[in-house]
Order: C-alpha cells, then structure tokens, then sequence
C-alpha cells in the first residue's frame, strides 16, 4: 500500500514476538467467536446456510435443482464439513471461530508491512479485530465473512507479489511469477462467496492492473510492480475465472448460475443510486469534516513547530473518535451508541479516498493504488444493506485504510521527521486503536447488529438434541423446535414432502430428512415464486406437510406476501395439531 522500497519485510521471517503476538490474536478473536455461539443463535441466518448446506451434502444442486440467489463457496465448505464430520453444530462453530482468528491475524500482518514494519502501532491498530472480527459480531457461518476472509488472503498476496516484483532486496525472484499468478487467482474468489462484494473487488484489482500495465508501457510508473508480474497476475486471475466458468457449465450450468446470481438477485436485492449515496448524508459529518479539515491543516502548516499548534490540530484530528467514546456515557440506548460509532465509517471513507488521490501524484503503483481497491471493495459491500447493515464482516478493511491513513499523516504531512511514525501520528493511532476496541468491545456485547432477532432477558437456554451441540439462546425457540422435531419423527415419514413456513429453523440440518421443496426460506431475496406458484411448487412436488412457525425469533416476518400465500395454501391443507410454537398441517 504504501511505498515498498523503503519499508523492512515483515513477512520474510517471523520473530518470536511475531509468533507470540499471533497466538495471542488468534486465541483472542476465537475467543469471542466462541463466547458469541454459547449464548446466541440467530436462527434466521443460521438456518438458511445450514439448510441449504445439508441439500447440498445429500446431493443436490444448486442454480439447477432448486433457485439459490446467492454464490456457492460458503455453502459448499459447511456442506464439506457436514460431509466429513456429521450433522453436528459446534463443528461449524470451530470453523468460525478458526476462520475470524485466521482473519485477525492475516489483517496485523498486512497493517505490519503498511505501517513499515512499525511493530507496536500494528500491534495497536490490529488490537480491536478481537472484538470486531469477521465472526465476531454474526458468529454463523456466513458468506459475508468468508468473502471479507478471502479478500484480506488476496490482499496479502497482493502485498507480497508487489514487493518481489519491485526487486526488493533478500526476495526470490525465482518464484515471483508463481507469486503474481497466485496472487491473481486469488482475487477471483471472493466473487464465488458474495457476488456484490466479490464483483466489485475484482473489477478494481483488474482495472488497477491494466492501469499499472498502461504506466509501464507510457513510463509513468515508479518502482513498483514489473510488467511480466502483472502479466502473470492477470493469468492467474484468467485461469481462475475460466475454471470457474467451466465447473459451473458442466455441473449446474453457467446460463442458471448468472441468471439466479446475477439477474435475479440485483432484481431483488440492488438498492437504487439514491439510496447507496444517501448514507454519506449524515448529519455528523457536518461537524466532524471541517474538523478534521482544520487539524489537517495546522498539522501541515507552518505553525506545527509550536507545541500548541502540534497539541490543537492533534485534539482537532482525534475529536470525532473521542466523541464516539463520550457517547458511551452520552447515550443509554445501544442503538444510538452503535450509530455514534458506525458514522466513524463515513469520516473515514471519505479520509481515505481523499488520501488515495493524493496517493497517485507521484504516479500509478500497486502499493498506491491498494487503498484505493480496498475503498471500492467497501462501497461494495454497503450496496448489500448499506452502512449500518452491512459492515459486521469487513472491520478488517477499515483498519487497513486507517494504518494507511496514520502512516500518511506521519510522513506526507510531516516530511522532516526521521522517523517511521512520528510522535503525532503515533498518538492518533493510538486513540484511534483505544476507540475502536472500547465501542467496538460494546456494539458487539450489546448485540445491536442482530437487533433483528429476539433475545428475551432470562437464561440461555441450550439445545439437548446431539446435532445441536454447543448451541444455546434465550427465550423458548430451542425447546419449541426440538418438540416440532420429535413430532415429525414420531408423525411424519421421512419420504413425505414438506414445506416450512417461514423456514427460520434448521430443520433438515436436525433430521437430515432430504428436502423436497424448492425454497427452505421464505425471504424476498430467497423466494422468486408468488402465491399462487408456491401451491404450484405445492403440487408439483407432492409436499404434503405445511408448518407454520408463530413465535418467530426474527421481530418482522420478512415472508413476500404473506397474507395471499397463506390463504391460497390453505385450499390445500388442514389444521392437524397446533404445537407450542407451530402449527402443523396435512395435504387434503
């Protein structure tokens, strides 16, 4: 990201402080992941992968034998996992877990090499990913989480192509091409986990290549990434996508995979151009921006050798951050004290691509132009749910731009220092790292992101079914379900067909039963059928069961056109036992 001829190689061997400090975010980050599972389930989020997992394990296919709206990878590893281990919990837990400390750690060493081998302030900046890790906020299996997991791999790589193609001293230019065409391969897999983030990724890394290559060819570019570097990059990246196209084609078709990834799921799901831009409308920056413009200024003006200037534009840099503290004791509700700290994503995005262009002065680089991916990569993201939705799996990326960010204000706007990271810009960064681990520590605790589901005050209640190891959550939907399960297997055969109503329980993970329904949750972004062609989807496929859930765990039934569904089901079904949670009906 930053300029590579100049920084010390933090990946080119590992100290045992390196190791220690990576056990230590690691154990921390897994952790949390663990705490999160023992004492909440989200059974909305969970249920729809684990479901859709299990039909993918008992053999059938997505985008050809049933809709499915969204990419395949997440799915298919839990359906791996189901495969190898058994239909049982804790094992996607520990997945979880293992993946959010993986991510921590790969993410301290990018910010490593970002900030110059700065060990501590990476350390420091790196420290609130414990508790605002990939799975820490949402601890299930997710794609989200597996798409930000795989973008820090690619990003990593990236880092690391760039440094050997720049012919850095000590680094194997041997391997270099096997480096770049990794390194290109690589930034085609976030696409096949969450296609708005992983499209977006893509299209900037390509489109940032061809501009490198463009820079060579017109002699713009500075030291940086060679042209047969870029060129195996590029066929990395070529060879991934092509293999992928080919899988597709002859396994569920690639015609039916654009069309339910793509097409259907834009129709559903794509917010408007209003709607994207007017989350960079919040009143906070109104204050916040001239503020930071302000301390921008004196930190670069002639005025910063006075210790008073350097102290002013220090309390004027760090204020939106130490305000977002202050509103741990300001407000009581969690949700204004989440939305105090989310609005720190704005200020900071609109920093970072100010920084990002003020980059690419000196002319186009990998390492320039990284800030810049990873900004697109973000806006990305909040095209799913925008800002206050969307940002649960990708902190990691923040913290990237940020360390750029802090190394910007240590050496651009502070040229005479001699050191790394003047006192200055260490000082922000460490009020920065203070801010982000104490809201984030609370925003995750308080549970706000998940406030979509319900978590009545009482004890956790746990699971006593087997494939239910490990999982446990307040109010009555665990002992519910379980009764909805022994009924089924005690009442209805395996062969019958059923339909689930809206589907926000892991049904078929729990009985393994093969489902026969095309749709496991009823969802706008999941259902493409209307009312009448659920009872034809009904007929087709001979379902003879309908369970409908009335205490939902998720507050708003989200089922399209609920009232119409139900009342054209019910010309096919009958009322034949109402349990405590659900209420089951026969075929007539």
């Amino acid at each position: 990201m930053t300029d590579p001829a100049h920084q010390p190689h933090p990946d080119a061997g590992w100290k045992r402080r390196d190791f220690v400090a990576a056990a230590c975010f690691f154990a921390a980050t897994a952790a949390v992941v663990l705490w999160q599972n023992a004492h909440l389930v989200v059974l909305w989020d969970l249920s729809y992968v684990l479901d859709s997992a299990t039909r993918m394990a008992l053999g059938q296919m997505p985008y050809r034998d049933f809709p499915f709206a969204h990419a395949p990878l997440t799915f298919l590893i839990q359906a791996a996992i189901i495969r190898l281990t058994g239909r049982v919990f804790f094992h996607h837990v520990l997945y979880c877990a293992l993946v959010g400390g993986v991510s921590t750690v790969l993410a301290w060493r990018i910010v490593l090499r970002a900030v110059r081998g700065a060990w501590w302030i990476a350390g420091l900046l790196s420290l609130p990913l414990t508790v605002l890790g990939i799975y820490c906020i949402l601890p299930h299996p997710s794609y989200d989480c597996d798409c930000a997991f795989s973008i820090l791999v690619a990003i990593w790589l990236l880092q690391r192509f760039d440094r050997d193609s720049a012919g850095e001293p000590g680094t194997r230019h041997a391997s270099m091409p096997w480096r770049s065409f990794a390194a290109g391969g690589a930034v085609v897999l976030p696409l096949f986990f969450k296609q708005n983030i992983g499209l977006v990724f893509l299209a900037a890394v390509v489109a940032a290549f061809l501009v490198l290559l463009a820079a060579r060819f017109l002699r713009l570019a500075p030291a940086g990434a060679e042209t047969p570097a870029l060129l195996a990059a590029l066929g990395g990246l070529a060879t991934a996508l092509t293999t992928a196209a080919l899988l597709l084609h002859f396994t569920v078709g690639l015609r039916n995979y654009i069309y339910w990834t793509i097409g259907f799921a834009a129709e559903r799901r794509l917010p408007g151009l209003q709607q994207m831009i007017g989350v960079y409308r919040e009143q906070s920056l109104l204050w916040m921006l001239p503020c930071v413009a302000v301390g921008l200024a004196l930190w670069r003006s002639r005025l910063r050798t006075r210790a008073s200037a350097r102290v002013a534009s220090l309390a004027l840099l760090a204020a939106p951050f130490l305000w977002t503290v202050a509103s741990l004791l300001v407000y009581d509700d969690a949700d204004e004290r989440g939305d105090s700290l989310l609005a720190l994503w704005l200020l900071l995005l609109i920093l970072s691509a100010a920084h990002t262009l003020w980059n690419l002065r000196r002319g186009p680089s990998l390492c320039a132009l990284l800030p810049g991916i990873v900004l697109l990569t973000i806006n990305g993201t909040l095209m799913s749910q925008q800002l206050w939705g969307s940002t649960y799996a990708i902190w990691p990326l923040l913290i990237l731009l940020i360390a750029e960010m802090v190394v910007f204000l240590g050496s651009e706007l502070n040229p005479s220092s001699n050191s790394n990271l003047p006192v200055g810009a260490s000082v922000l960064g460490i009020v920065i790292a203070a801010t982000l681990l104490l809201c984030g520590a609370f925003y995750t605790a308080s549970e706000e992101r998940l406030s979509y589901a319900q978590f009545p005050e009482g004890p956790v209640v746990h699971a006593t079914f087997p494939q239910l190891a490990g999982m446990g959550t307040p109010g009555p939907y665990l002992p519910d379900f379980e009764e909805l399960v022994r009924f089924a297997e005690a009442h209805i055969p395996a062969s019958d067909g059923i339909i689930l109503l809206p589907g926000e329980d892991p049904f078929y993970f729990v009985t393994g039963r093969v489902p026969q329904f095309p749709v496991l949750l009823f969802d706008p972004a999941a259902d493409p059928y209307s009312p009448v062609e659920v009872v034809e989807q009904v007929r087709a496929h001979n379902i003879r069961w309908l369970i409908v859930k009335r205490g939902l765990q998720i507050k708003e039934d989200p089922t399209p056109q609920r009232e119409p569904t139900m009342k054209e089901l019910m010309g096919a079904f009958v009322l034949d036992i109402r349990l405590r949670g659900y209420d089951v009906y026969r075929r007539q």
